[in-house]
């Protein structure tokens, strides 16, 4: 056996020990392990083979929006209950299914870091599978999206604590708000009421694109509204390689479109691709536009990814994390506004 060999095997000796001595009980001082996106699903094999892993299959290993090629919301682990030792339970994302006749109760219940930190588990309880599918089916977006937040938090978590701060401090003082984004990423462009921030390696490239333009009605958060700025935008100053190439919205594919609140700010959620003109790069996008109500402004952060041959969506869900980290400075005579229209309403 060489060097290499032994070390590795030593290493992962250890691993096991220190595990082993911490089985169950408080997650608090153990980190999570496993890569980004993936869910360790414990369930005995049968149950896998049959409907209820199907059900788990097609709702949480969905295929992922507005991405250019297939991926799954999470990549699921099969992990049958008698290996769910401690080497698992600290991975980051667990669904325990546990149906048998002799469960005392039944339900979907949801916790925080039980083995590791910051760890999300889910268990469901279930004397059946016909019961199973009745729990699943009733609780499955909910168990869908606390995962996703899941995902989105340990990543803010981390942009919270290390930060580029020469762009925070930029956006601080030229724009009135704030954002965290990673070290490395570098202001490529700025002018009034934009800035263009982007990270680049030999691989990927992930860029996040901030505007304001004025809020005049409440037809200013419509898809065509938002598209037809953005478009304006990325024209003039977002150029590609090629001469004559700029960055546009990819308009044959549906843009996915949510209103929502943002830190108690009126706001929407838009997904879709874009693509050069006269060039033939392309990628995901995601895009927040916040309503600024006490300067009535629309503040857009229109985050991207390049990422040729590769998988996108970990990416796409870095960029999603720093965009939704913006904060207005504003935010109080903000809330002063929300709250007067919520009791107007």
């Amino acid at each position: 056996m060489g060097l290499k060999m032994i070390f590795r095997f030593i290493t992962f000796l250890c691993l096991i020990i220190i595990t082993g001595c911490k089985d169950g009980g408080s997650g608090i001082g153990r980190n999570i392990t496993g890569k980004a996106g993936e869910l360790v699903v414990v369930v005995t094999d049968t149950y896998w083979e049959g409907e209820p892993g199907e059900q788990i299959r097609d709702n949480l290993a969905q295929e992922h929006v507005a991405l250019p090629q297939d991926e799954p919301l999470f990549d699921l682990i099969n992990v049958p209950p008698e290996a769910f030792k401690s080497i698992f339970k600290t991975t980051r994302n667990i669904l325990q299914v546990k149906i048998s006749t002799v469960n005392d109760s039944t339900g979907v219940i949801m916790n925080k870091d039980v083995w590791a930190s910051p760890q999300s588990v889910v268990i469901i309880q279930a004397r059946n599978a016909e019961e199973f599918k009745k729990l699943f089916n009733e609780g499955k977006d909910k168990i869908m999206g606390f995962f996703l937040q899941a995902e989105k938090d340990r990543l803010k978590m981390n942009y919270d604590k290390y930060y580029e701060k020469a762009v925070y401090n930029v956006l601080d003082r030229d724009f009135n708000f704030t954002m965290n984004v990673p070290p490395g990423f570098q202001i490529a462009s700025q002018k009034k009421d934009f800035i263009w921030l982007r990270y680049e390696t030999p691989d990927i490239s992930q860029g996040i694109i901030i505007y304001t333009f004025p809020y005049v009605s409440d037809s200013t958060f419509t898809v065509n509204y938002l598209v037809h700025v953005r478009d304006s935008v990325l024209k003039e100053n977002i150029p590609g390689p090629a001469e004559g190439s700029y960055m546009v919205t990819e308009k044959r594919i549906d843009q996915t479109f949510n209103i929502r609140e943002h830190n108690g700010n009126y706001a929407s959620e838009m997904r879709g691709l874009w693509r050069l003109v006269n060039d033939y790069m392309g990628g995901p996008y995601i895009s927040l536009a916040e309503l600024d109500a006490s300067n009535q402004r629309v503040i857009v952060a229109f985050g991207y990814v390049y990422a040729p041959s590769k998988d996108k969506r970990n990416y796409l869900r870095q960029v999603e994390a720093m965009i939704y980290s913006l904060k207005l400075k504003n935010q109080a005579e903000n809330d002063k506004i929300n709250s007067q229209i919520k009791m107007g309403n």
